[in-house]
């Protein structure tokens, strides 16, 4: 089913972003009919332009190989599975991190997902050089290699999907990130109320423009206990297709660990979310949720 892998996505895209949630296929049946009236006025609306560069990343870094972070995933208000996101030691002088998604039994009664995504970052500018996907939907294999130009801001995307090899090339703006690396790059934004936040991300074979804010600092309580958090909020956009858009947010503490307690986003469905319920990280001990969340969504 479309919806559970979109929903997924959606997570995912929400934290790489990850979990800043990915979106709708990019191979679904909207992409291969007629525009409707109200969308085709709608995709002549300019994709929003990023008024400034992201600001210098803080140092040192908040995460360190080793960091393990585990995530519930919710999907159309029902729980759809787990999340693990994994810092992993540095590999031909980058930082890989991997993030692996698996349905729980309930959702794979519907659609059985199994995905292994890796960023392979920079281990200074945290810019992504890399980035794979390897996806088992029920019986099905799925494989994204993507491959980013930082000096000609292009990404050359090929994969594999029913079988059948493809691929795309596409340009971005300020700033390329894929989904699984704009999470660790947000994490070293340094943050203040206001604070405006743009770039592209590569999710779903497509390119998405990020636009949005950092609101406020804010008190919430999660299953691993009280936090003050940076609340972002922001919408992504389809650049070769404007009319497509998502709301998507997310909570980062604001401690030294800057961690991703949870990340909400929109589907056409409903909302999509994934919310932190362990970590462990070098020379800390590890951390378990102990309760209910009463963070307002």
């Amino acid at each position: 089913m479309t919806a559970m892998r979109t929903a997924l996505a959606a997570l995912l895209f929400s934290f790489t972003s990850a979990a800043w949630a990915q979106l709708p296929d990019a191979d679904g049946p909207e992409d291969n009919k007629p525009p409707a009236p109200a969308e085709a006025k709608a995709a002549k609306t300019p994709v929003p332009l990023c008024a400034q560069p992201l600001p210098p990343l803080r140092s040192p870094f908040a995460f360190a190989p080793g960091e393990l972070l585990e995530f519930d995933l919710d999907a159309m208000g029902a729980t759809a599975g787990k999340m693990t996101m994994t810092v992993q030691k540095k590999q031909d002088g980058s930082l890989p991190v991997q993030v692996k998604v698996q349905t729980n039994s309930f959702f794979s009664k519907v659609r059985r997902v199994d995905a292994t995504a890796m960023s392979y970052l920079h281990p200074k500018t945290l810019r992504p050089s890399r980035y794979t996907e390897e996806a088992m939907e029920n019986e099905q294999h799925r494989s994204v290699e993507v491959a980013f130009n930082s000096k000609e801001r292009r990404v050359r995307v090929d994969y594999v999907q029913r079988g059948r090899k493809g691929h795309n090339n596409y340009s971005y703006d300020h700033e390329g990130m894929d989904v699984a690396g704009a999470i660790y790059m947000m994490r070293q934004l340094p943050m203040k109320e206001g604070m405006p936040i743009c770039f592209d991300v590569y999710g779903v074979r497509r390119m998405w423009r990020m636009t949005g804010s950092v609101l406020k600092r804010e008190h919430v309580s999660t299953p691993l206990g009280e936090f003050d958090a940076w609340h972002l909020s922001g919408t992504a956009v389809r650049l070769d297709k404007p009319s497509m858009s998502r709301e998507v947010h997310v909570w980062i503490t604001d401690d030294e660990r800057r961690l991703p307690l949870a990340a909400l986003g929109t589907i056409d469905l409903g909302a999509v979310r994934a919310t932190l319920t362990s970590f462990s990280r070098p020379g800390e001990k590890s951390r378990q949720a102990q309760g209910k969340e009463s963070l307002k969504w």
